[in-house]
């Protein structure tokens, strides 16, 4: 069953780090973490970027998207979210 990664990305963000956005999301289908990526809006200010990997790889692929935030300089345009689940009990 493949893993799900979250990233959160910045609306509003200049023209050089759009492109970074841009070749991030590139790398991530032509080295091979997922096929597609999918687009929504979270709020007025994020854009929510969903991809699934497979579960041998989820680890790789996260430290690689930390990796290119933090070399290209997009900490403040670029989120990775953790896939928290609440658990619940029916009483």
């Amino acid at each position: 069953m493949n893993k799900t990664i979250n990233l959160r990305v910045k609306k509003e963000i200049d023209r050089t780090s759009e492109a970074k956005v841009l070749k991030l999301k590139g790398a991530l289908i032509t080295k091979g973490y997922t096929e597609i990526i999918h687009i929504k809006d979270e709020n007025e200010d994020f854009y929510l970027n969903t991809f699934s990997t497979d579960p041998d790889r989820k680890k790789e692929a996260e430290n690689y998207v930390l990796e290119f935030i933090t070399s290209n300089g997009l900490n403040n345009s670029i989120f990775l979210i953790d896939n928290v689940k609440s658990n619940f009990t029916l009483l």
